[in-house]
């Protein structure tokens, strides 16, 4: 099947089933695959930034690295480079409902059912959860530098994707090329925690051989702070769902999901003072805070540290096995089999209680 082909069928099944909203990731989409411009046409290209050319040109050794030794798709995505002129390519809107922390899902055509919903127009996004958030939805709305279409297409390297430097696209392009590996439809929390662990896992091995030892020390202290502050979330989690299942009026149980969230601020003050002060996640708790922004997170982390125990403890090739063959169990069947996994890592240590 050609690729104009695929576009056009893929196109008009989504519209078909489901009608405007998939007509902007439709156009999104198409805009993408239309601006692409090879990656080598660019670099001998005298026009262009010498700077853009340097990040450009680390990629092809980055997607050597990513097949030969993280075992990852060699293929056409990522020879290419797209040039938005905006900060994000989409805005993914996250809902939950008022008293619970299980994010509300959506199923699409190709990817099953998701907790979010994509728009590549921010307005769009915007007005999408404001909707909900008038039907009594907490609702979180956050830009993406990068997503993957799973392989359908050749996926270009994009301007969102370059501004944090070499070793952020190499830890973007390593997370969307493990979707295109394997991706399991209707299981977002274990899709992405494989693609983490992988970016995560990837990103060390790369700074160990293309980076500096200081580079790698500040990666995995970095890597420190996120499993402290995924951990700072699923006790959140815990604790509002203590909160929710609490007999009470509406307004009482309001009274005490407030409560909740200091305690979770005055959490972040210990657990920040135990960094040395660093400021990493200042600006996401400055930001308002709801059950739909802990769900946010929580998709991506819920399982990242049993499959990067299980990635250590057996080696990249069996590890890739396994995760196949638990790709072919049902959601409830897969949670079974990892979650010893997760009862065996050492419990992280507790947060303390506001007040």
């Amino acid at each position: 099947m050609t690729r104009f082909v695929r576009i056009v069928t893929l196109g008009l099944l989504a519209a078909l089933l489901a009608g405007c909203f998939y007509w902007q990731a439709i156009g999104g989409q198409l805009e993408l695959l239309r601006k692409r411009t090879p990656i080598e046409k660019l670099l001998a290209d005298p026009d262009v930034d010498p700077k853009l050319k340097t990040t450009l040109a680390s990629v092809a050794e980055i997607r050597r690295f990513a097949s030969g030794e993280l075992l990852l798709p060699d293929n056409d995505s990522y020879t290419s480079y797209v040039d938005l002129g905006r900060p994000y390519v989409v805005w993914n809107v996250v809902a939950t409902p008022e008293f619970a922390v299980e994010p509300k899902r959506w199923c699409f055509p190709f990817v099953g059912c998701v907790g979010y919903r994509g728009f590549f127009e921010r307005e769009a996004a915007e007005k999408f959860a404001a909707g909900l958030a008038r039907d009594g939805l907490d609702t979180y709305s956050g830009g993406s530098t990068a997503y993957s279409t799973l392989g359908y297409f050749a996926d270009p390297v994009l301007s969102t994707m370059i501004g944090g430097g070499e070793q952020y696209v190499a830890s973007l392009l390593f997370h969307e090329l493990t979707h295109q590996k394997l991706y399991v439809k209707d299981d977002s929390e274990f899709s992405e925690a494989l693609a983490t662990v992988i970016e995560e896992y990837g990103t060390e091995r790369w700074l160990g051989s293309h980076g500096t030892a200081d580079a790698l020390e500040l990666y995995r202290r970095r890597l420190t702070y996120r499993s402290d502050f995924a951990d700072l979330i699923v006790a959140q989690q815990t604790r509002l769902r203590a909160v929710f299942a609490a007999s009470g009026t509406v307004e009482e149980r309001r009274a005490a999901k407030v409560r909740a969230y200091d305690a979770m601020h005055s959490d972040y003050a210990v657990l920040k003072a135990r960094w040395g002060g660093t400021t990493d996640y200042d600006a996401w708790f400055a930001a308002p805070l709801n059950n739909a922004t802990l769900a946010a997170v929580a998709t991506y982390r819920r399982w990242v540290p049993a499959l990067r125990a299980r990635l250590d403890e057996v080696g990249l090739a069996a590890f890739y096995e396994e995760m196949t063959a638990l790709s072919k169990l049902s959601v409830a069947d897969r949670a079974a089999r990892l979650q010893p996994w997760l009862d065996a890592l050492s419990p992280p240590s507790a947060l303390p209680q506001a007040g």
